[in-house]
């Protein structure tokens, strides 16, 4: 098994803010990697796509797989999202064929379709560089290069994920697109891990609203709540809402003390020690209530 992390390959924080362009970024390095992993032997495959600086509608990772674009000159073109626009046919007689042997499992917590107002470009392309004359032109080239694939995998959920990678991986890899927390639940077995639990403890950063809109935390409690085992949350920060009294949290633990600053618990040997204090103060209100 392989797992790759497509930010640390074509990721937007590889970049300095005045080279992020995705009419010229793409995924080919993704499909590199791909590769290796393919060369290393790995038949199942689990991708992370969030944070991609690209939206080549995974024309790079494609190309490094093996398959060939075209232009409507019939030119061979090198993958960019300028590139993809222009795409009139692609050839696939020459992808690798170890990919019809792989399980590929795509994490994703992204639902938008491939194109329109809701699509990559829409809502992604902005953050990653792109005026508003090239989301125009993006849009319209994801529109142009789904019809040249053919089927309906744009309206898939997920398809707009990672500037349409996630329309490729579906479209030319037969992938799975999971939410990435069901899928890290399902890697580590969680479900057997609950056979030995009375008390599961999760947590992130801040909890918010947020927190419930399928972040790690909401997932173990989903998870949980239907073995019937408790779930406390704690955060670094706690901004409350009614939606978070009402979860299901047996409760929710705020790990900074009031009025230390953010500066201040960001700092690693603080940050040890306030959870180390939060820890003990679970502990101890649990173990009074359950002893």
């Amino acid at each position: 098994m392989a797992i790759i992390e497509m930010a640390q390959v074509s990721g937007l924080a590889l970049l300095r803010g005045n080279e992020r362009n995705p009419m010229l970024t793409s995924s080919y390095g993704l499909g590199e990697v791909m590769l290796n992993a393919l060369d290393r032997g790995a038949r199942r495959i689990i991708l992370g796509i969030g944070g991609s600086a690209t939206n080549d509608c995974g024309m790079g990772m494609l190309s490094a797989l093996g398959y060939m674009f075209y232009d409507a000159e019939g030119e061979v073109l090198e993958p960019s999202g300028e590139a993809m626009c222009r795409v009139a046919s692609i050839d696939s007689s020459v992808a690798d064929p170890r990919l019809c042997e792989c399980e590929i499992v795509v994490a994703s917590d992204v639902d938008n379709p491939l194109y329109g107002k809701q699509g990559a470009a829409w809502v992604y392309a902005q953050q990653k560089g792109a005026t508003h004359t090239m989301i125009d032109a993006l849009d319209e080239g994801m529109r142009r290069f789904s019809e040249v694939v053919g089927g309906e995998y744009h309206m898939a959920a997920g398809a707009g994920a990672a500037g349409g990678v996630g329309y490729a991986l579906i479209a030319f890899c037969g992938a799975r697109l999971m939410p990435g927390i069901e899928l890290i639940l399902d890697i580590v077995q969680f479900d057997k891990l609950l056979d030995r639990c009375a008390l599961v403890v999760t947590g992130e950063g801040r909890i918010d609203r947020q927190t419930l809109m399928g972040k790690t935390p909401a997932g173990v409690l989903a998870y949980a709540e239907r073995r019937g085992v408790p779930v406390i949350a704690l955060g670094g920060s706690v901004e409350w809402c009614e939606e978070l009294r009402t979860s299901g949290f047996e409760h929710i633990y705020e790990a900074t003390p009031e009025g230390m600053s953010l500066v201040e618990a960001m700092q690693k040997a603080t940050a040890q020690q306030n959870i180390c204090h939060a820890a003990m103060r679970i502990a101890r209100e649990w173990l009074s209530l359950h002893s």
